[in-house]
């Protein structure tokens, strides 16, 4: 198995309310390494796999003024390889590097680059810079060598800047593990000025006075709309932390069946599930069955070769006076999709998509 194949399953997608970025495990500090700006405003996140698992993690340390956040996740498999953060390799221009992670939230993608500069001074900060194709969604993530070795953390890039992305080194990231034997695992950030660990919430520094925002220790608020949704999230014993993927935008699996719930046209919910692909034979039959099937408030339809089971209601009507009969009518949905695509594929010979978690 090659180094790369071997350390992709300790890359990890990390879920927000606010969007999703990357993030890595670090096996000997038992912690997931990611951006600060990933997890901003959020005290507890949902990190996935390729495998289409998620786990809830805890945000147990951030460093706003070098972008570093640790999380914790309860029963994360150890992955099958780890990459290297304990090595003494010099970064140097021309060096390949390769950029892991989950650009706009996509399936697991590697790209590949040279270093442009090993020391790229911004703001005062010491950055690696490299041409690599970087995106939003990769931040957090790996930049490693052949031997798969950390070279930096992917931080930023340029907006109106082509091939220039930033990593921040590996010798910054592990003066920062040294302090994870220190963290209680409960929520603590370091001071910009003075490195001290703060728990507790304050405005300035018991160490050197330095002015602390006292919102870094806050989780932000949902919206009341996101609210209602989750309602109806958790009647499906489901914690809405793990199903979410941005902004007023849920993803998660029902069993097998990859669920979406997102706004539509600034005035709907609109809820789907890419049930099944089509098969080669029966078409006529499957047709048929989508076309005469009482699905209830539910409907059944075909787009790109996909059948998709879905559901959609004016914002207001989460509002009104029938509720809860919205809420019940959309968590139904999710669990109509995960009887459907069984029955999909041994009735009529469907297969499930690649959306599906089998």
């Amino acid at each position: 198995m090659s180094v790369l194949k071997s350390i992709e399953s300790s890359v990890y997608r990390i879920n927000t309310a606010n969007g999703s970025g990357t993030g890595f495990y670090s096996l000997q500090d038992n912690v997931v390494v990611t951006n600060y700006h990933v997890v901003s405003g959020c005290l507890r996140v949902s990190i996935e796999g390729q495998d289409k698992n998620r786990y809830l993690a805890k945000v147990v340390y951030i460093n706003q003024g070098k972008d570093i956040a640790f999380l914790q996740a309860e029963d994360l498999p150890e992955p099958a390889g780890i990459i290297r953060t304990n090595h003494d390799n010099e970064t140097a221009s021309r060096d390949k590097v390769l950029v892991l992670g989950y650009p706009y939230g996509m399936p697991f993608t590697v790209t590949e680059g040279i270093v442009s500069n090993p020391r790229q001074i911004i703001d005062g900060s010491n950055f690696i810079q490299t041409d690599a194709a970087i995106n939003p969604g990769n931040s957090g993530g790996p930049v490693i060598n052949e031997k798969g070795e950390l070279v930096g953390i992917v931080t930023s890039k340029f907006t109106n800047a082509d091939n220039m992305g930033f990593a921040i080194p590996t010798k910054t990231l592990r003066e920062e593990l040294e302090i994870v034997s220190e963290l209680s695992g409960e929520f603590t950030i370091a001071c910009t000025s003075c490195n001290n660990l703060i728990e507790e919430k304050t405005d300035y520094c018991p160490n050197c006075g330095n002015d602390i925002d006292e919102k870094l220790f806050e989780e932000n608020q949902i919206s009341d709309f996101s609210s209602k949704v989750e309602e109806a999230i958790k009647r499906l014993n489901v914690d809405p932390v793990l199903a979410r993927t941005g902004r007023e935008r849920w993803y998660f699996h029902q069993g097998s069946a990859e669920i979406r719930m997102f706004v539509y046209d600034n005035n709907y919910l609109f809820a789907t599930s890419p049930l099944n692909d089509l098969p080669r034979k029966n078409l006529a039959e499957v047709y048929e069955y989508i076309l005469t099937a009482d699905m209830g408030k539910h409907r059944l339809s075909i787009s790109n070769n996909q059948i998709f089971l879905s559901y959609r209601i004016h914002i207001s009507d989460l509002y009104s006076e029938n509720k809860e009969e919205f809420l019940e009518d959309i968590a139904q949905l999710a669990i109509k999709a995960d009887d459907l695509d069984d029955m999909f594929v041994n009735d009529f010979g469907a297969k499930m998509t690649h959306y599906s978690k089998c």
